[in-house]
């Protein structure tokens, strides 16, 4: 099979696609046919050796989260799951490939009417937006501020915030990128490489600030998102975009009466993932979730879809095709 490997960290040219044995699925493992491959912002960051976390040993095969059909299982597993079209996070590797090896335990059967594009943009992206939705917990009524707004997670939350009822305003880097916010339900948008970009978010809400700050950006952005944030109200910090989170100390947020969100509850078990991952297929079927994929490239174009990520000129989701 073909597979892109990264044997150095650097730029995008460093991925590199090569004939790759077959894996073969092991105990408890089922050997899926990729059909679509998501990346994410983060796999860019370790790709470069720049994540905020700690790197993988190399070489690896980059990539978590897939979609296709089960060619064949391993033992101690139902072969009625052959022949079925699923998602499935990876366990963090190997998922730019033809195929992947995964524990079956992991795979999601894709509902009937949802495409495996659709699915691979809702595996890890649906569940995340649907766990920060449920931290959050945004009212109707409420401003919601919520940055990197195009983006797989952040497109997909505030169609979330804006079906309970709140009034969402979505922070961007350029006009395309706020146009696609508001297509999904935003009230308003501002953007944020533009001065002045926090005092029209006061203008918005009537000088009030927001009652929710959703914060993927980190850097000077998630610390202007939390001073936005009204006493009483919410920050969630999600997300390293500039290169580190946003980090506020409780002792502060408290001073100000705002309430520190963490994601943790909504990801407290495997068992929890898990049914988020369902529940955002299901979602997707039902047409109440819609993520965006932006950009496709072919497997041997990952390098040009990691460059494009790092260029902040893409919409939504990008996939891999292989």
């Amino acid at each position: 099979m073909r597979a892109v490997w990264l044997r150095e960290f650097g730029g995008p040219e460093v991925l590199r696609v090569e004939e790759t044995p077959d894996p073969v699925p092991g105990e408890g493992q089922v050997l899926i046919e990729t059909a679509a491959v998501g990346i994410t912002f983060v796999e860019t960051q370790v790709r470069s050796g720049s994540a905020p976390m700690p790197l993988p040993e190399l070489p690896i095969i980059p990539g978590n989260g897939v979609a296709g059909t089960v060619v064949a299982v391993g033992p101690g597993v139902d072969a009625a799951l052959a022949g079925q079209r699923v998602a499935s996070t990876t366990g963090g590797t190997g998922g730019y490939a033809e195929k992947v090896a995964v524990d079956a335990s992991l795979v999601i059967p894709i509902p009937e009417g949802l495409h495996n594009r659709d699915a691979v943009g809702l595996l890890n992206d649906g569940r995340t937006a649907l766990g920060i939705a449920q931290v959050v917990a945004p009212a109707a009524g409420e401003w919601v501020l919520i940055g990197a707004a195009a983006s797989g997670v952040s497109s997909l939350l505030i169609q979330l915030a804006t079906r309970a009822g709140a009034r969402v305003i979505a922070a961007a880097g350029s006009r395309t990128k706020l146009e696609l916010a508001q297509s999904r339900g935003a009230e308003a948008g501002v953007d944020y490489t533009q001065p002045g970009w926090a005092e029209r978010v006061r203008e918005v809400t009537g000088g009030a600030g927001v009652d929710v700050a959703c914060d993927p950006a980190g850097g000077d952005i998630g610390r202007a998102a939390f001073e936005l944030v009204r006493e009483g109200g919410r920050f969630l910090a999600f997300g390293a975009g500039s290169g580190s989170m946003t980090v506020i100390e409780p002792e502060e947020a408290a001073g100000r009466g705002v309430t520190l969100v963490s994601m943790g509850a909504a990801f407290s078990s495997p068992e929890a993932v898990r049914e988020l991952s369902v529940r955002a297929l299901a979602e997707g079927a039902a047409d109440r979730m819609r993520p965006v994929i932006g950009q496709t490239f072919p497997l041997e174009r990952a390098a040009d879809a990691h460059a494009a990520i790092a260029k902040r000129a893409t919409l939504g989701k990008t996939l891999l095709i292989p």
